[in-house]
């Protein structure tokens, strides 16, 4: 036990010491400051501008920022479809996999690579080519990923500008993104992950015989390269379909604590890079404190009920807690409880375990992340403008109790801003209620389900808060890849995204538009501690008191059961 609690403090370190000069490095990025990697990105970034003709000067209001960027994603998912069904007839496919002949399929995977939730109704490595997971799959985590970036950084210059409609240039800032941050960090980072052992290959699959006399094939291709940047965009996802329990996407422990600290990178620096921006690091720190406080609540009970087990059957497991099923071994019990809590406080569906096979309780943990809009952290961007929506609201809140006017870094919170964030806050929820609701009342959404009880509707619950959370992961046993589960799930993940990131455009045009209110002895102070604290419980009130009544009719009740002797 003191070397699992030393791996979860060793991790948390990390992320600390990485946040600020990662953090620093984004800022300067978005204020077109000098870096060290200058003389790299500024030639091809210019040659970009040049042969796309992108003006860099031209600046845009928050509707044309928004315009753009769903005639981007738009797209994006009519261009992965076309690939999906038609990657067949395409080269760098040596296993001749036949294009996706169930179109809702293929609808459901364009949306989910493009709107960064990675739901993957279908094994990467039988149903996919070479050139779809490198053109298809890979390019849109770059693209996803750029995009919450980019969301985030036009709400950042929303609060830190006035008297202006400008939010800056939606294709300016995805291109800033992909050359000055994502690229080379995933260069890195594949490179790293090649040399400890995930493959990158364009290699025909390899037919060999077991010990056992038996023949199986062993799946190949150009993983370490997708790898990098499904962690590092927090798009998640698998090239194979065991996902980051395979050996050839995860295969020491080495790669698991590069691959959890690649996840929350940049997620855990844009709070610094927002205090850099607005000039007041404090600010950045308070926001980071309220994520690491959830974060660490959530890791925690994780790890206890995981530790623990199931009491039904911890007596005859002369080999450890019960809760080993569904873990690798190389990993253990403290490695897949923190790769999983890593995974679902950001937006990422990477696994090195199965979340079905957790303990009611250590399963709850995970859905819950996702519930609460993952702003523990959350996705690059996401998690930070979800969580600024969240400040908001804590700043209304307070206003209302002193009885003045909110503010926020000088800009006054009104009932516009409090209509877009509740608008986003409301949509992603709504959207997990009410597909949940359905799937579970109709024969299409419970005929494929594995188990029954607490725990086929947690099964339930889980796809409908991954898929409009845009998170990815899943819970085992639901057979997601109907034509029912395909629609709805589809429907979610384009709410979910798109759902949040029009109200925070929205209120990002607002602000830029307001005059900075100076500071006065009724204002109360966003940068310390208590507003920290203040934060937390916001966004622990909010998720209890939306999900708790599905919650308790799911895992809460499974747990209670399962101590009781009872299980499903």
């Amino acid at each position: 036990m003191i070397y699992d609690i030393l791996q979860m403090v060793i991790f948390i370190c990390l992320l600390v010491i990485i946040t600020i000069p990662l953090g620093s490095y984004i800022a300067k990025v978005f204020t077109n400051q000098h870096t060290f990697f200058d003389f790299v990105a500024k030639p091809i970034e210019k040659f970009v501008y040049k042969i796309t003709g992108i003006d860099e000067s031209h600046e845009m209001n928050w509707k044309e920022y928004a315009l753009s960027l769903l005639t981007f994603n738009l797209l994006g998912i009519i261009f992965l479809f076309i690939i999906l069904v038609s990657q067949g007839k395409l080269p760098l496919n040596p296993q001749k996999l036949p294009g996706v002949s169930s179109w809702h399929l293929a609808l459901n995977t364009a949306v989910s690579f493009v709107t960064n939730t990675n739901w993957q109704a279908y094994s990467g490595e039988t149903t996919v080519s070479y050139l779809t997971q490198m053109l298809g799959f890979t390019v849109q985590n770059f693209l996803s990923a750029a995009t919450g970036l980019s969301v985030a950084i036009a709400l950042i210059r929303g609060i830190m500008r006035h008297s202006t409609k400008d939010i800056g240039n939606f294709w300016v800032d995805i291109t800033k993104s992909i050359i000055w941050i994502f690229l080379p960090l995933s260069l890195i980072l594949s490179l790293i992950l090649t040399q400890q052992g995930v493959i990158q290959n364009f290699s025909s699959y390899i037919k060999v015989h077991t010990l056992e006399g038996l023949k199986q094939v062993i799946a190949m291709g150009p993983v370490a390269s997708q790898e990098a940047i499904k962690m590092l965009g927090t798009n998640g996802g698998g090239f194979f379909g065991a996902n980051s329990a395979h050996p050839f996407e995860n295969p020491t422990p080495l790669t698991n604590m590069l691959e959890m600290l690649a996840i929350l990178a940049i997620p855990a620096s844009l709070p610094y890079t927002f205090g850099k921006m607005v000039k007041n690091t404090r600010q950045g720190w308070a926001i980071f404190s309220a994520m690491l406080i959830l974060f660490v609540i959530m890791l925690g009970t994780t790890y206890y009920s995981e530790k623990t087990g199931n009491p039904i059957i911890n007596h005859i497991n002369i080999t450890g807690p019960s809760a080993m099923e569904g873990k690798e071994v190389r990993f253990g019990i403290a490695g897949s409880s923190l790769f999983s809590t890593v995974t679902t406080a950001a937006s990422c569906g990477a696994v090195n375990s199965s979340l079905d096979s957790m303990t009611p309780l250590g399963g709850l943990i995970p859905m819950l992340q996702i519930m609460l809009g993952e702003v523990i952290f959350g996705g690059v961007g996401s998690g930070l403008y979800s969580m600024l929506i969240d400040a908001f609201l804590a700043v209304f809140i307070v206003g209302l109790m002193v009885g003045r006017t909110p503010e926020y870094i000088g800009k006054k919170i009104e009932s516009y801003e409090m209509k877009m964030s509740i608008l986003a806050i409301i949509i992603p929820a709504s959207t997990i209620l009410i597909g949940s609701a359905i799937a579970s009342v109709t024969k299409a959404g419970t005929s494929v389900l594995l188990n029954h009880g607490p725990h086929g509707l947690s099964e339930i619950l889980y796809a409908f808060a991954s898929t409009a959370g845009n998170n990815g992961s899943a819970f085992a046993g639901l057979n997601s890849n109907t034509l029912f589960y395909n629609l709805i799930t589809s429907i979610a993940m384009i709410i979910g995204r798109f759902g949040v990131i029009i109200p925070a455009l929205a209120i990002a045009g607002s602000l830029a538009n307001k005059k900075i209110v100076p500071a006065s002895v009724g204002t109360f102070p966003t940068d310390n501690a208590l507003f920290s604290v203040l934060l937390v419980g916001i966004v622990l009130i909010i998720g209890a008191l939306t999900f708790f009544p599905a919650l308790s009719l799911g895992p809460i009740i499974e747990q209670l059961l399962m101590n009781a002797g009872r299980l499903f």
